[in-house]
């Protein structure tokens, strides 16, 4: 008889690709995409299906090493949260899983590129280096009570593995828990695209549109700029109010997101001020913003830096 799964696997999957999660480095690829370990179901497999690279899996599977080292891959949670527990789930990898793996995490409140967040001294193990079985759902326990906002799933050596699954309790980052009001570009509340640089691949009007982008086609894309010029987007908010928060969401925007981004407002006296100075962005990652100043603004115009795509745009505040 099967082993009962652990309570852990009760509670949600805070790396879930629908709820935001993203895996966003690793050092290698060569066979199978680091994506897959966090999509949702349980993977699947076809015997004898060969593409370019091998037989085709369902899961990230790494090189065979020649050299000393271990593999990794970096994941951040869709929902920063406490973890209670990780699934290392290695399904049809038989001759080629890891023996062991362990798994660290970090908190992090900035964007910083994943290159730099994989050399960053602040990771904490919450899985020590274990034993795991191929072809198999291999659970951890986790009793830390800290806010952790990204995993790092090591192997060793190399190998494959199907899904990680990072099940727990989900903690808001402080800095927002005071933000409140209406989502002033929301459609659903009257915002409205009024005019854009450029909608060759799809329409801005997604920005504004309710729930979560599922796909790239869900957001706004822009034709590759071949000149010194940017795109850029303008609204009008729903009403006069002041912007508190906003949210700028790449989602899915992997190689063709904008570099940075800049927001600006429209305000009672007919001038533009700045409300987000010129930021860096990363690829497939919402980005969150306090707002400190306190000016009524009717309109806004989001300038993306030089050109790409966008799922979202989020501007939480109160009408005035």
């Amino acid at each position: 008889m099967a082993e009962p799964e652990p309570d852990f696997t009760w509670l949600p999957d805070l790396a879930l690709r629908p709820v935001g999660g993203a895996v966003i480095w690793a050092n290698d690829e060569t066979f199978a995409e680091k994506e897959n370990l966090i999509r949702p179901g349980p993977a699947t497999y076809r015997p004898a299906s060969f593409g370019h690279k091998g037989q085709i899996y369902d899961g990230w599977e790494t090189r065979r090493r020649r050299d000393p080292g271990h593999d990794e891959a970096i994941v951040r949670l869709g929902v920063p949260g406490v973890i209670r527990g990780v699934m290392v789930d290695t399904a049809f990898f038989t001759g080629n899983y890891p023996p062991e793996i362990s798994v660290e995490a970090i908190e992090m409140d900035d964007y910083r590129r994943p290159e730099l967040l994989a050399r960053d001294p602040g990771w904490t193990t919450i899985v020590e280096r274990a034993p795991v079985c191929g072809d198999t759902r291999n659970p951890f326990i986790v009793t830390s009570e800290k806010r952790w906002t990204h995993v790092r799933l090591s192997i060793f050596p190399d190998g494959g593995v199907a899904r990680l699954r990072v099940h727990g309790e989900g903690r808001p980052d402080r800095r927002f828990t005071d933000v409140t009001g209406l989502d002033l570009a929301a459609l659903d509340n009257g915002g409205l695209v009024l005019d854009c640089s450029n909608r060759f691949y799809s329409s801005p009007q997604n920005l504004i549109f309710p729930g979560v982008a599922n796909v790239m086609g869900d957001g706004w894309e822009t034709a590759r700029r071949r000149d010194d010029g940017n795109d850029w987007v303008h609204l009008r908010l729903a009403g006069p109010g002041v912007i508190r928060m906003v949210e700028l969401d790449t989602s899915y925007f992997l190689g063709n997101s904008p570099g940075a981004a800049r927001l600006s407002g429209l305000t009672r006296d007919g001038d533009w001020i700045e409300i987000l100075p010129r930021t860096d962005l990363l690829a497939d990652t919402r980005h969150r913003f306090p707002v400190q100043s306190d000016a009524v603004v009717s309109e806004a115009r989001l300038d993306i830096y030089p050109d790409g795509g966008m799922a979202r745009l989020r501007l939480f505040g109160e009408l005035a």
